[in-house]
């Protein structure tokens, strides 16, 4: 299970990371939390108590189960530093289908949780004041079946998909590196972020 502790989950990765001298070794470094994600038969949980952005929401959704506080959020705010969230590029039009992928990864919306919920990217919402008490029983409840039987009912139920979502994120990793890298307002965005003032986009 993957938890945290505080008000929130994870913002994930630090603006500065995406600067072009440390982008390639973020996104390789970054990403190979993911490609062991997808590569285990055991079931990954992510327990969300508050927000989950940028990283931090490609994370939990990345998990094969997302349990959340109601107090939780959501969101993929990367275009408005001029990036985008390649791992959510992958891995959300699985999960939420392709018109809330595009409002959460071209667009950076932030939703609730109850919203995520409502679209499946939350399998299960709890009470804010009862929620460390509800993930220890859902965890309990998995504790008390077959663990080699829940491993080949997950590799049976991933079939095919693991291998199409290592190809979409090998993609999108390429668009970000070798085309979003080249772009004006890329690095216009992250120094702007960084110099705490609004990004003056070229456009290109």
């Amino acid at each position: 299970m993957i938890a945290a502790e505080g008000k929130a989950f994870s913002a994930g990765v630090d603006v500065s990371d995406h600067t072009e001298d440390k982008v390639g070794d973020m996104i390789e470094r970054f990403h190979g939390i993911f490609r062991r994600l997808a590569a285990t038969d055991a079931i990954t949980i992510a327990a969300v108590q508050g927000a989950a952005l940028g990283g931090g929401c490609e994370l939990a959704c990345f998990c094969d189960v997302v349990l959340a506080s109601d107090r939780a959020k959501f969101g993929q705010p990367e275009v408005h530093v001029g990036v985008f969230p390649p791992v959510a590029a992958a891995i959300l039009p699985w999960r939420v289908g392709l018109g809330k992928a595009i409002e959460l990864v071209s667009l950076g919306a932030t939703i609730s949780a109850t919203e995520a919920h409502r679209i499946g990217l939350v399998n299960q919402l709890f009470p804010a004041d009862e929620f460390n008490d509800k993930v220890a029983a859902y965890i309990d409840s998995i504790r008390g079946l077959s663990r080699p039987v829940v491993r080949m009912a997950k590799q049976a139920t991933m079939v095919g998909m693991r291998a199409e979502t290592l190809k979409r994120l090998e993609e999108a990793e390429k668009i970000y590196l070798d085309e979003l890298m080249q772009l004006h307002d890329a690095h216009e965005g992250i120094a702007a972020f960084m110099e705490k003032r609004s990004p003056e986009w070229s456009h290109a």
